[in-house]
């Protein structure tokens, strides 16, 4: 039996198939934006060839498939979403408008406002009123309400979001106007707050539940019509759905709050990261995810996984649990160009998957890193995707030739112009993420993965003073083998403000009792394994303006210096973010969160190659590192276990190319992995190689 993991990605989509004595396959297939389910059956048909069956017969005998999408995501970067009406309490209708007060770049006088999802009009005012401490000020205006909604239905919106103000604490008036909104419009995608996310933070409520109706519709119709489609093609399990906090999730769940699919695919990612980190020993790592379009940049800490509920997608907040993840326009597909002050600019717009790089000979004219990367001679104009794809160096060339004439410089100082930039925008924003998370880096080992990073990953590491880089055989489509890995999960959370030697151990455990309680039954619903539960608390000092997550896991919750401890945790959580704490000052808890976790089977451990004689290089090839030389290529599944390969040299695999400059060492793992000791770089011919 087969389990699948499906990573769509911007450029291809990603498939690998696990059996249950640990063997893995690996496909690739051009994402399809137009329908992505199309590409995604298109890979399973390129992931049956490759097992030598058919589609049909690979899907009969697949008992798990876990996907990550990229349609929430992409309706938002693109503007693209559904037409949403907003309901909200008279007077508060601008709050998704007037956000915080502030803008991302707020020193910049020009910037212009980002545009609302909810254009004014379709923002509409409901007479009700709701206190802070759950007592109705104003009961819910029903003419008010049934005027909004004829409003909505003239304007044929596709989905319609309620966030009413404190609805935090009781939701009465929400669930009625829910209830009215289903009778006259019972086509619309609903979004209640109450549902999305029951906590206080008036703009974080709104928005995230403003961008939940916006992707809804969308996200609703491509689950169903995945799970149609693959039922059609023989699949009778369960389509499983990985959401940005990193577990997984029926489709039914996640049609339920289709934000928590925006960072679906990063997702699978830091899920694989993790598992990196025990095989290869690497309790600390900087997983660096370069892909066709963007570049995914996470911190794994004593193999913990960063949880954040702040984070936010093209200008948008969601304050959904989510994994802390950066993103930013660098991938192989990224565009390269000289702006009006003559100086080299690299992303972040990207050829995408249509029409792509110059050399993949589908249109594309604008110069791109995969371009320069095969000038250059990294690539393999007739290996590429294991020689199923040829690309075109002819065309390649072209479009650097643009480049070179705008630096007035040649065409090989202009290819490696654009590598060396792209790397620098990387190196930068792993230190930006390092500084973020108050760690530094130079001891963390690279987990290098994505279809491009193992052309980058020796010089980031060397800007970075990394002196370690892990390869694995699958990380071209690591996501997609991440995903496999891992649980079912939800989180329950409730707003619940006060100062922490104000809440009494009793009412402590009441709290978590409830909050247990509801989630141990929605997981119910879904899995019938072990379950297990873990505890947190979003805190702060009262002058703070924002919190942070406090796992409360570990703490001894039937002593009666219950809150005692929980401050402490707090300390010390702040502390290791921040380097201080003031135990003088009694911490704010705001939200507690239980999130529970479904047991899935583990996943099997991979198989460890055989003793073998080293093996020789396939060959060699003219490879641009500073100067034109001529490097050994290595097939990266003939090394032997304990092979050393010494830079410079390209190791290649079907669907990944890794670049190892001067100085470099890299040994083959038992498990067919690379594992990299970076040379130090020798003065500026070095540091240019």
């Amino acid at each position: 039996m087969w389990r699948i993991g499906i990573d769509v990605g911007g450029t291809f989509t990603d498939l690998v198939a696990v059996d249950q004595r640990g063997r893995t396959t690996i496909a690739k297939a051009p994402t399809t934006p137009a329908d992505p389910s199309i590409g995604v059956l298109d890979g399973l048909e390129a992931l049956a060839a490759a097992l030598g069956t058919t589609r049909a017969r690979l899907l009969a005998r697949t008992r798990r498939i876990v996907h990550g999408t990229t349609v929430a995501t992409n309706a938002l970067l693109t503007r693209r979403g559904a037409r949403v009406g907003l309901l909200a309490t008279a007077g508060h209708r601008d709050v998704l408008e007037m956000r915080e007060g502030l803008k991302d770049e707020r020193y910049d006088l020009r910037l212009a406002r980002p545009a609302p999802l909810v254009p004014r009009a379709l923002r509409l005012g409901v007479d009700e009123r709701m206190g802070p401490d759950g007592r109705v000020l104003r009961r819910l205006d029903m003419r008010s309400l049934d005027a909004a909604i004829a409003r909505l239905r003239r304007a044929r919106v596709e989905a319609v979001a309620i966030c009413f103000l404190h609805s935090w604490r009781k939701p009465a008036h929400e669930r009625a106007a829910a209830r009215r909104v289903r009778r006259a419009m019972p086509g619309a995608f609903l979004s209640v707050s109450a549902d999305v996310l029951p906590r206080i933070k008036e703009y974080e409520r709104v928005s995230t539940t403003a961008v939940n109706a916006y992707v809804g519709p969308l996200v609703a119709r491509y689950l169903a019509r995945i799970e149609e489609r693959l039922a059609q093609a023989g699949y009778g399990g369960p389509v499983l759905i990985i959401h940005s906090s990193g577990g997984v999730a029926p489709v039914a769940e996640t049609m339920r709050i289709p934000a928590a699919t925006a960072l679906s695919g990063p997702a699978g990612g830091v899920a694989a990261a993790q598992r990196v980190a025990v095989i290869a020993s690497a309790p600390d790592l900087v997983a660096f995810d370069m892909g066709g379009t963007s570049t995914d940049i996470s911190i794994i800490l004593g193999g913990e996984r960063p949880l954040t509920s702040a984070r936010g997608l093209a200008g948008e907040r969601i304050a959904l649990p989510s994994l802390d993840i950066a993103s930013i326009g660098a991938g192989g597909g990224s565009i390269a160009r000289v702006d009006e002050g003559g100086l080299l600019r690299v992303g972040p717009a990207s050829a995408g998957a249509d029409p792509g790089p110059a050399c993949y000979g589908r249109g594309g004219v604008l110069p791109t890193v995969t371009d320069a990367n095969l000038v250059l001679g990294r690539l393999d104009e007739a290996g590429f995707l294991d020689g199923r794809m040829r690309l075109d160096l002819a065309a390649a060339k072209r479009a650097v030739e643009g480049v070179a004439r705008a630096l007035g410089c040649g065409l090989d100082e202009a290819a490696s112009g654009i590598v060396r930039v792209v790397d620098a925008n990387m190196a930068e924003a792993v230190r930006l993420v390092a500084a973020r998370r108050g760690v530094d880096v130079r001891r963390f080992a690279l987990l290098a993965f994505g279809g491009a990073a193992g052309l980058h990953a020796s010089a980031v590491a060397r800007a970075l003073g990394i002196t370690r880089v892990v390869v694995p055989r699958v990380a071209s489509v690591l996501s997609a083998w991440g995903m496999l890995g891992t649980d079912l999960e939800t989180t329950v959370s409730r707003s619940h403000v006060g100062e922490t030697e104000a809440l009494d151990a009793p009412a402590l455990r009441a709290l978590f009792a409830s909050l247990e309680g509801e989630a141990r039954a929605r997981m119910a619903g879904w899995h019938r394994g072990r379950i297990e539960l873990h505890r947190s608390a979003d805190m702060r000092y009262g002058e703070q303006v924002y919190e942070i997550d406090v796992p409360l896991d570990g703490i001894a919750w039937e002593r009666a210096d219950l809150a005692a401890q929980v401050a402490a945790r707090f300390a010390r959580r702040h502390e290791a973010l921040f380097t201080y704490a003031l135990p003088d000052r009694m911490p704010v808890m705001v939200n507690a969160s239980v999130r529970a976790t479904g047991r899935l089977d583990a996943m099997p451990r991979e198989a460890e190659r055989e003793a073998a004689a080293a093996a020789a290089p396939r060959g060699r090839r003219r490879v641009h590192a500073g100067r034109w030389r001529a490097v050994p290529v290595h097939a990266l599944d003939a090394l032997a276990p304990g092979q050393r390969v010494a830079g410079p040299a390209i190791v290649e695999s079907a669907t990944t190319s890794v670049m190892l400059l001067a100085g470099d060492v890299a040994r083959a793992t038992a498990q067919g992995w690379l594992d990299v000791a970076i040379g130090a770089p020798r003065g500026k011919r070095a540091a240019k190689a």
